[in-house]
This record gives structure tokens, sequence and C-alpha cells, in this order.
């Protein structure tokens, strides 16, 4: 039997949360509510509904491998330039993308603990290993302990903000200064696959950084806000150098026809992103005053999720609410033995999901 490279045997494989369909075979359930992943609750946006709908019949060709109409719609609105900008199959693909062409065995990077694991993950896939920094005691990322922890082997640092799986966001003073203090030989990912939800001011908007900074990659997604996790589709903001470099090893038709039709159009449809963000911050605040009432202890989240200790274990509670045909995120995958993770849903999703948590509890 061929054996996988040294590198790959160590690597345990991204587990997502639980589909819906699965649930409802396992448990014979009728009715399942998923608030693991962080999606968007209103569903796919009709504008970009009635986008695929009229590219449909054109699936027989390839897709537009540059994304020309994308990239010039979000270039446009940005204000970058056409040649700074990356599309992937999700965020994810970016992610892998940036390990192939920066890291070789023994690299390092950087990132938070706990946060997206996709980081460390892909790192591990190249050969290089992740120099994990613990969240400050408010649950923050720790920029200056992250400077800290720069070597001589250190290609990439990853920020997630707000970040997953707290939802708390980093200090703009603090990320300036983080941003002097380092050599542009890194390179400096952050991650704002939630940045539409931010309302906290003194958080920061990565293209700031981009403009100021060359070695400065800002990472976006139409997964969340934008309702088009199923057709996964992410962008990231990147030096023109970074992006032929990673031109070379991404494939040449990764984002296919229907995803790129219906990411201009959700990117376009003012009222829908407006209405998300909106519906979003009401429903966030509902649930995290409706935990803190049941004496939980709720991290302030500016994300679409809210990180919630439940007081025991999270694999009962995780189990019990599946019972119920509810899905949550367990926080041991997270280092958080006794929380859970909470997408915000529907009104009616999240009075059921905090019903049947307090009935529980």
């Amino acid at each position: 039997m061929i054996k996988a490279k040294d590198c790959i045997r160590g690597i345990t494989p991204y587990k997502p949360g639980k589909p819906i369909d699965d649930v409802k075979r396992e448990l014979g359930l009728s009715e399942v509510y998923k608030l693991a992943s962080n999606e968007n609750p209103l569903g796919t946006p009709p504008s970009a509904v009635e986008a695929m709908r009229v590219m449909a019949s054109a699936c027989a060709l390839y897709p537009d491998g540059y994304g020309y109409d994308l990239r010039m719609s979000i270039s446009e609105k940005l204000g970058v330039k056409p040649g700074e900008l990356i599309f992937g199959d999700g965020s994810n693909e970016i992610i892998k993308l940036l390990s192939l062409v920066y890291l070789d065995k023994g690299d390092e990077i950087i990132a938070p603990m706990p946060s997206f694991s996709e980081y460390s993950r892909l790192a591990g896939v190249c050969g290089a290993v992740c120099k994990a920094i613990p969240l400050t005691e408010d649950f923050i990322v720790d920029l200056p302990a992250m400077v800290g922890a720069i070597s001589c082997k250190t290609k990439i640092i990853y920020i997630c903000n707000p970040n997953n799986p707290t939802g708390t966001v980093i200090n703009k003073r603090l990320l300036l200064q983080m941003m002097h203090r380092i050599g542009n030989d890194i390179l400096v990912v952050l991650d704002e696959a939630y940045f539409e939800y931010v309302d906290d001011e003194n958080s920061p908007n990565g293209l700031d950084f981009f403009k100021e900074f060359s070695n400065v990659v800002v990472m976006r997604t139409f997964s969340k806000a934008y309702g088009l996790a199923g057709l996964r589709v992410g962008y990231a903001v990147a030096n023109e150098s970074v992006v032929n470099d990673v031109n070379k090893v991404r494939e040449p038709f990764n984002v296919n026809s229907l995803a790129q039709v219906a990411a201009i159009a959700a990117f376009n449809d003012k009222e829908y992103i407006k209405k998300s963000i909106n519906y979003n911050k009401v429903e966030r605040d509902f649930v995290s005053t409706s935990l803190k009432t049941m004496g939980l202890n709720v991290i302030p989240s500016q994300g679409n999720f809210v990180l919630v200790n439940v007081g025991i274990k999270c694999n009962i509670v995780f189990n019990e609410l599946l019972k119920k045909g509810i899905i949550v995120r367990s926080g041991d995958v997270f280092g958080y033995p006794t929380s859970i993770r909470v997408s915000i849903g529907l009104r009616e999703e999240n009075n059921y999901f905090l019903k049947e948590l307090k009935e529980l509890l």
C-alpha cells in the first residue's frame, strides 16, 4: 500500500457541521434547524437566484477563468485594481493557495487559538507548522503575543477578525502597531469573513491596511452576509505580485459560472445586504440577551454567531439539542469543553433553540 507523505499522516480532516438531511435520516426527524455553520438565515438573495436562472442555459461552456465581470464589479466598489484580486472556491481555497505558494517544510505560520482551523491544517499539508497563540483573557486575538512569536521561519500570520468562534474583534490601533513592528517579508492575512456584520468603530477595515502595507492580504467571502455558502466563492485583495504568484498554482476554472453571476448580483444588491446586516444585529442581541437572562456567560460577538458557556460538558448539550432537531457547534473542537457556538437564525429558530436549551439546563 502506497503511503502518504509524512506531513499528511498527522493531519486531521476538517469536520464541518452536520448537514440537515443527515440528522433527519439518523434521528427520524421531519424538522431540523441548523445553527452550526454561520450561514445566512434569510437565504439566497432573489437577485442571485434570478442571475443563476439566466446563466443556467450556458453551463455547457467553461466559466470565465479570469472572472472579468465579478472582478470589475468588486474592483470598482472597493477602489482596488482589478489585478489586486484573487478569487477562490470559498476562502478555504485562497488559504490553500497561499499555503502552496509561500510555505515549505519547516516553515511556520502564526495564528490565534482558537480560530479557523483551516489555517493550521493547510499549512500542515505543505509541511509547515503552526504557532498557535492563545487569545487574551477577554477572548480577543493577542496581537502583541503574535508579534513576540515571530521567528526567522515565520512566513504567514493569520488574523481572523471577527474571530471565529468567539466573534470578538481586534483594535485597529494595535494592528497598526503590529504592522510597524514586523518586516514586509511576512504575509499578514486578515480574514474578514464576517466583516459586513461589524459595527464596532474601533475594529479595523482591512482595506485601509492593504493600501498602506504591501504584505497585507484581505480575505472576504460571499458565504456569510451575502447568502451564497452553497456556491463556494470567496475573494482576497492582495499586492499584484502576490496575485501573480497565486495564479501560478490556482486551478484555471476554480469559480464556476453560476457562482460568479450570483456573486455579482448579491454584491450589488444593497437592499438585501442591508436587510441581512440589520436582521443579524437584532437577532444577535436578542439571543445574547436571552442567554444572559439564563445566567449564562456569552462572549460579546460582532459576527453572526455567539459562543456561550453552558456550564456543563458541551457534548451532552450538543447531543441533547440534536435529538430536538437543533444543530449547534460543540465547543470542545475549539478547546472550550463547556461551551457551544450557535449561529443566529430566524426568530422562530432562535426561540426554539432558547426554549430547548433552557429546559435542558
